[in-house]
């Protein structure tokens, strides 16, 4: 019995044991199951519309936690090539082009501003500082690729061979005005220049862009839109509508962006929070570069190497070119108000983009100061005769007003015009029509 006894006993210890080193590897395994993700290191999310991986961490993205995006430049402020890989090798009679077009640009403002306030124009909004950012681009694209301004474009009008003539008659609404004075002096546009009729309301141009860029990729024709805008008009919700359209559909438009500081009174840091504009590029899958805009030869090359990609690729690009509106926003502001002198003056004598390009022409002996007094006195003559030819011309016939809204007038149209004839005709001495067109 005393035998049968330990038998037992030695049993029951054994499974005793067997039991506890179960329960332990049963313990061990769990808390491994716990540390150690239950995935293999190639399993990945499979939800849509993300490119992303599991984490164990629980972490927040902050925006101060990345770099800003760089800006590219090829120009240092004195007008050295700073990487001589970068330099575009323009032609001496390309890199004239580009000075005398913003020299005259900017003479050009000075002329018609300065008009507005004697009371000869109704409106005007000028360019200065911003005429690196409009010639360059305009020099890195083709001639033929469609245009979508905002108000601030006039220089690549003036790069395409707009003339001043046209210029002086749109500010002055005349009869050879080619928008017959219907539009607000500054909302230029050009069927000839591939360049569509400025409209005032903000970011109306961009989902607009998208659209012609889309029927540009139906049609295969080489082509690209370019659609400029400020950081201001980026606010609005036409920028988002269109990004997103352009993204999706692979549209070939280059969305340039002029980021001046102010959309009018109201500066940058109280528009957004994030690093500028360039930074919601990637997040609508477009490629995106930040240039600096007062560098003429930088945007000329992000703007070229825009074009290809735009081109070769099929899809939309953004570029972001950093620069500073020296002027007022328009004639209807008084930038006094809300930004220091000395603020404006470090803008317009130390980084402005007409006296980096005219730095960087004395240095390879392209430019002198012979040649700046006679280029200066004879781009304001040129100016001044168009300005003293468009003001004596009349102004549109007041019957224009009907035409250009069907392909044939209808009866009730018809029947207001006549109105308005009887009207005018029977009142002449208060409608002034001496100083119009007959009809």
């Amino acid at each position: 019995m005393a035998t049968r006894g330990v038998l037992l006993c030695s049993r029951v210890l054994k499974w005793r044991l067997f039991v506890q080193k179960a329960h332990c590897t049963f313990l061990s395994t769990r808390i491994d199951q716990q540390q150690k993700p239950s995935y293999s290191a190639d399993d990945k999310p499979l939800f849509p519309g993300s490119r992303s991986k599991y984490t164990e961490k629980l972490e927040f993205i902050q925006p101060t936690s990345y770099e800003g995006i760089p800006v590219y430049r090829v120009l240092d402020r004195k007008g050295n090539i700073i990487d001589p890989n970068h330099d575009p090798k323009l032609s001496k009679e390309a890199i004239l082009k580009m000075y005398k077009d913003m020299t005259l640009l900017n003479t050009m403002d000075r002329i018609l501003y300065e008009s507005q306030r004697q009371g000869r124009i109704s409106f005007y909004m000028t360019n200065y500082g911003e005429e690196g950012t409009q010639i360059g681009s305009a020099a890195g694209l083709n001639p033929n690729d469609l245009i979508l301004g905002q108000y601030r474009e006039a220089g690549i009008l003036l790069y395409r061979g707009f003339p001043i003539e046209s210029f002086m008659n749109q500010c002055y609404g005349n009869c050879m005005d080619i928008g017959k004075g219907r539009q607000m002096p500054v909302h230029y546009g050009s069927a000839e220049h591939r360049f569509v009729t400025i409209s005032s309301p903000l970011a109306t141009q961009m989902p607009q862009a998208s659209g012609a860029a889309y029927a540009y990729k139906r049609a295969e024709n080489g082509l690209c839109v370019v659609c400029y805008f400020g950081e201001g008009a980026a606010s609005e919700g036409d920028a988002h509508a269109a990004f997103n359209f352009a993204a999706v559909l692979d549209c070939p438009v280059i969305f340039f962006c002029r980021n001046n500081g102010y959309a009018i009174s109201t500066p940058t840091q109280d528009q957004y929070r994030g690093d500028g504009i360039a930074i919601r590029g990637p997040s609508y899958g477009i490629d995106t570069i930040r240039v600096d805009g007062n560098d003429v030869f930088a945007v000329y090359n992000a703007t070229k190497a825009a074009r290809q990609i735009c081109i070769s690729q099929c899809k939309p690009i953004l570029i972001e070119a950093m620069t500073y509106r020296i002027g007022h926003h328009s004639t209807s502001d008084d930038s006094s108000a809300y930004r220091s002198i000395d603020e404006v003056n470090y803008w317009d004598k130390e980084n402005h983009p007409i006296s980096r390009l005219r730095s960087y022409m004395i240095i390879q002996k392209l430019w002198s100061e012979d040649d700046e007094k006679t280029w200066m006195k004879e781009s304001r003559k040129k100016i001044l005769e168009a300005f003293g030819k468009a003001e004596k011309q009349k102004k549109p016939k007041p019957t224009e007003l009907f035409y250009d809204v069907y392909k044939e007038m209808p009866k009730h149209l018809e029947k207001q015009m006549n109105e308005m004839k009887r009207h005018a005709t029977e009142y002449k001495d208060v409608y002034q029509l001496n100083n119009y067109e007959q009809f």
